[in-house]
Order: structure tokens, then C-alpha cells, then sequence
């Protein structure tokens, strides 16, 4: 079993929790075994998820005491509205995606890198249809993630968070083949490979040209891509007017 569909399902478990109130900072959660017969996962998938849940500082780990809830949990569940359409998550994402690739390139460090290649890997390796898309959604973040941006990546979250309405599964499966997973990985490839050149035009730029072959594929047709703007430079010298 893939890590990405476990660690899924347990930020939903604990954004679910954290909201309904029976998870809140400090608390306890379930032990490995516990998340075992919960989760029907294996039990090294379920630590690789806890893992990365620790990496964005949603839960602390403390050896022999287990595994609690991290003060930044808190009001962590992401709201999409229910009749958002796949056009619109895909307008969405030509807006925010190719800035984070950009910022990427800039900010990356070398274990997002090496995060990033993992994932492009393991999508690579992929041979059905749920495993693809969950290393899929795994690679994106994981590039938003080394933009090294707080307030983007929730953004992103909140944008991604649109995988799990139902009309985007069911169109994304009807219009998965192996030529499309095969176009796809090398669309990802070229990003990649702009990340680890430290070539923030070419990182957007293959990021455009991915989402305009996934819209192509999904809907026919493809969004107006939003210009890439530089990021502002340091305001000249003189009197501050506002």
C-alpha cells in the first residue's frame, strides 16, 4: 500500500477530530497499533504518515509518552464548497500553481528536492489509477510545500482539497489511460528537473503547460494562463507615500 492515501485519510481523521472537538492541542492520539485497525493500513505505512504529519507540525511525538496533537492543529479543516466544478479548480490552480513552482525554484531546500523526486518516482511507478492520483496530489504539494510559504500553502490546501469532491474523482478516473499517466509523468518530470536546475521561468512554465494538458484532457479545453509575475524587489530609496 502507498503512504499518500494513508496520510490522507489521517489528516482527515485528525482535521475531522480537531473541528468536532474530540482533538484539540495536547491531546492524545490513537497509538500505531490503534491507527493500525483504524486506518487498515500497515503499520510502516501508518509511522511514514505520522511522520510527515510531523514535518508540517500538525502533531509532536515524544518517545515513550506517544503521539499528541501540536498547538498549530487547531481550526485546520479545509472547506470547499460542494458545487465547485472541475473547471473551476482547474482556473485555480493556472493562478496559484505556476507562482509556487516559480517561488520553488527560488526557495527550495535539498530535502524538498529530494522529497520531490521521491514522489515523482513513486507516480512514475505507479499502475493503477488511485495509486497515480495520490502520489499525483503528493507531488504537487510537495513542490507548495518547498515554496517555503505559509499563507500559499494554505491556499494550495484549500484549492487541493477539491481532489476529494466527488465530481472531480469521477472525471479524472474516466479520462485516466496509460497514455495520459505516461504524458503526465513526463509533464512532472520537466518541472522536476526546472526545480533542481534553479530555473524559476522554466518551473512555471512547465508548470502552465502541465495544467493546460490536464484541463485539455479533463474539460477540452484549457484556462487563460495567469502572466507569472516576478516577486517585487526592494523599494527604492525616499519618502514613504502609503
Amino acid at each position: 500500500m502507498s503512504t499518500a492515501p494513508v496520510e490522507r485519510r489521517l489528516r482527515e481523521l485528525l482535521t475531522t477530530g480537531v473541528d468536532g472537538g474530540s482533538f484539540g492541542p495536547g491531546v492524545k492520539l490513537p497509538t500505531e497499533r490503534e491507527l493500525v485497525e483504524l486506518l487498515q493500513a500497515p503499520r510502516s505505512a501508518i509511522r511514514r504518515a505520522l511522520a510527515a504529519l510531523e514535518r508540517d507540525e500538525l502533531i509532536v511525538r515524544h518517545v515513550g509518552r506517544g503521539t499528541f496533537v501540536a498547538e498549530g492543529a487547531t481550526g485546520t479543516r479545509l472547506r470547499v464548497p460542494a458545487d465547485t466544478s472541475p473547471a473551476e479548480i482547474m482556473q485555480v490552480r493556472m493562478v496559484l500553481e505556476p507562482q509556487i513552482a516559480q517561488l520553488a525554484a527560488r526557495a527550495a531546500r535539498q530535502a524538498d528536492l529530494d522529497h520531490v523526486q521521491h514522489c515523482l518516482r513513486r507516480g512514475g511507478a505507479a499502475t493503477d489509477h488511485a495509486g497515480f492520483e495520490a502520489w499525483d496530489a503528493e507531488l504537487h504539494r510537495a513542490i507548495a510545500k518547498a515554496a517555503h510559504n505559509a499563507l500559499l500553502l494554505n491556499l494550495f490546501d484549500t484549492m487541493n482539497a477539491a481532489r476529494d469532491l466527488p465530481v472531480w474523482g469521477s472525471l479524472k478516473k474516466r479520462s485516466f489511460s496509460p497514455g495520459r499517466r505516461c504524458a503526465y509523468h513526463q509533464d512532472h518530470t520537466a518541472i522536476v528537473d526546472a526545480l533542481h536546475d534553479r530555473d524559476p521561468e522554466a518551473a512555471a512554465a512547465a508548470m502552465i503547460a502541465h495544467l493546460r494538458n490536464v484541463t485539455d484532457n479533463l474539460l477540452g479545453r484549457h484556462p487563460v494562463a495567469m502572466p507569472v509575475q516576478e516577486p517585487p524587489g526592494p523599494a527604492p530609496d525616499g519618502p514613504h507615500l502609503g
